[in-house]
């Protein structure tokens, strides 16, 4: 038997050998792929104990398109807005050169992804086929994203032309110098309204933005003006009142779109059951997981312009709505993935 003696400290190499055997910590590793409603991930995981195991990887999710459509509303009362959007297509089409659809297509495209940090205990102690699951996902906050597509730019464009002369008309400030448009073509416009996108009526008033006055001892520093004293605009004035249309406009490039947005860091909890995916061989393995993403409650879909679609607005017609309804009922995201892993060594 060999033997080994170190400082009056003897051991033998059975007993090597058997302290091996009990350390498991990061003796083994194991590569995964994962699939299901997190993306398509890859993880490496390693034993910490005989029944626990930490895993690491990222994830993120395939991009793919989905088309909504939303209606181009002229003026605030929708009743009104198809025999006014006939008025003014053909002066628009005269005047910009584009054609104004009264569709706008938007394009859905989901942009999650994270890096996660799991721990895998198994509390069974004969039976390692079943594990309990805790850890998190951190990444991006925005998750989702929709964008006009590049067929309805013109209309969009089209759209934006017109609301700035819709504001010059109304302020009786000339086009372009000293040129204003003919009476006939100015109450035509005014008696309009704006155009914008009809996404839905606003859930709540909408109050002005604070506005600072500043009082006297004021003075510049830089491009910062301080004043002592600053006084606050009241919030009492209503910008939008509950029950108005919110109309969506395009942005300074003829643009329209919208963000989901959720926390970027996400707890996680759920259970999981795994095995052999072969019964002769113990270097692949298959598991399913299902638990939930902690995302910080119902997420957000944030446009351009700064409007919540979620908590600012309601009564989201048609299939736009449908898709609003059903993000907005999960408080969490559920998780519920298939993980492949092959043993390294």
């Amino acid at each position: 038997m060999i033997v080994v003696a170190c400082a009056g400290y003897t051991t033998s190499a059975q007993s090597l050998k058997d302290y091996s055997k009990k350390r498991v910590f990061f003796q083994h590793l194991d590569a995964s792929v994962t699939l299901g409603s997190t993306g398509i991930g890859l993880d490496l995981s390693s034993p910490i104990s005989n029944h626990v195991n930490l895993r690491a990887g990222f994830d993120f999710m395939p991009h793919f398109h989905h088309n909504m459509s939303f209606g181009v509303q002229v003026g605030d009362d929708p009743a009104k807005s198809e025999s006014k959007f006939q008025k003014l297509s053909g002066f628009l089409e005269n005047m910009t050169g584009y054609k104004v659809d009264n569709q706008i297509d938007m394009v859905g495209e989901p942009t999650m992804y994270n890096f996660k940090l799991l721990v895998d205990v198994f509390p069974l102690k004969n039976n390692k086929k079943w594990h309990i699951t805790a850890g998190f996902y951190i990444g991006s906050s925005k998750i989702a994203k929709a964008y006009n597509t590049t067929e309805d730019m013109p209309s969009l464009m089209a759209v934006g032309i017109y609301n700035n002369i819709y504001d010059r008309v109304l302020a009786n400030e000339p086009l372009y110098e000293d040129f204003f448009l003919p009476y006939e073509m100015e109450d035509k416009i005014s008696d309009c309204g704006r155009m914008g996108i009809h996404v839905g009526d606003y859930s709540h008033d909408i109050y002005y933005p604070e506005n600072v006055y500043y009082t006297e001892d004021v003075y510049h520093v830089g491009d910062l003006v301080h004043a002592k004293g600053d006084i606050l605009y009241s919030t009492e004035d209503v910008m939008y009142a509950k029950g108005d249309p919110y109309m969506m406009e395009p942005d300074e490039n003829g643009m329209a779109k919208a963000t989901v947005k959720v926390n970027s860091f996400k707890p996680y909890l759920g259970i999981g059951y795994g095995g052999r995916l072969f019964k002769k061989s113990d270097k692949y393995h298959i598991a399913v997981d299902c638990g939930v993403l902690l995302w910080g409650g119902t997420p957000s879909i944030i446009t351009h312009d700064g409007t919540d679609m979620v908590h600012d607005l309601e009564n989201i017609k048609g299939k736009v709505g449908d898709y609003i309804d059903l993000l907005t009922a999960f408080k969490v995201y559920p998780v519920l993935n298939v993980r492949f892993t092959k043993s390294l060594f």
